[in-house]
C-alpha cells in the first residue's frame, strides 16, 4: 500500500507542476487593445462640447446603425492648467476620433483649443485652432 501512495504523491505533483505550466503563458499575455488618450488643452478657459468614441464597434454597419452605443457626449469647462484627459482601450486604435466645439460667446477671447490622440503613450493626431478642432485616426 505505501508504493501505491508514493506513485500517486509522484503522479499528483507532477500533474499539479505541469498545470502551473501551461498557466504561465495566460498570466503574463499582454492586454488585448491599445490605450487611447484624448486630451483637450487650452490657452484660455472656456466650456466645450466634446464627443469621442469610447467603444469599438465590431464595424462600420455596427457604428452606423448605433454610433451613440460607442460615442459620448459631454460638455466641459477646461482652464490652461487643467487639461480634460479620458483614457480608453480599443483594440483598433484607428477607430479614435475626438471632436471638440467651443461654446465661447461673442466678447469671449479665443480659447485657443489644441486636442490630441495618444496612442500606448505617443501622439497619433494633434490639432491646434483658435475654437473648434478635430482629431481622428484612419477608419474616418
Amino acid at each position: 500500500m505505501r508504493k501505491a501512495t508514493v506513485k500517486l504523491s509522484v503522479v499528483c505533483g507532477a500533474a499539479a507542476v505541469a498545470a502551473a505550466g501551461l498557466m504561465a503563458p495566460v498570466a503574463s499575455a499582454a492586454p488585448a487593445g491599445h490605450e487611447v488618450r484624448y486630451t483637450l488643452s487650452v490657452g484660455g478657459p472656456a466650456t466645450f462640447d466634446l464627443l469621442y468614441l469610447v467603444n469599438q464597434p465590431a464595424n462600420k454597419a455596427a457604428y452606423n446603425a448605433d454610433a451613440y452605443a460607442y460615442l459620448k457626449r459631454e460638455t466641459v469647462t477646461v482652464g490652461p492648467d487643467a487639461p480634460w484627459v479620458f483614457t480608453t482601450t480599443l483594440a483598433d486604435p484607428q477607430w479614435a476620433i475626438f471632436t471638440v466645439s467651443s461654446t465661447t460667446h461673442g466678447g469671449q477671447a479665443a480659447p485657443d483649443s489644441t486636442c490630441d490622440i495618444a496612442v500606448d503613450g505617443q501622439s497619433a493626431a494633434h490639432q491646434t485652432a483658435p475654437y473648434n478642432v478635430q482629431c481622428q485616426l484612419g477608419q474616418w
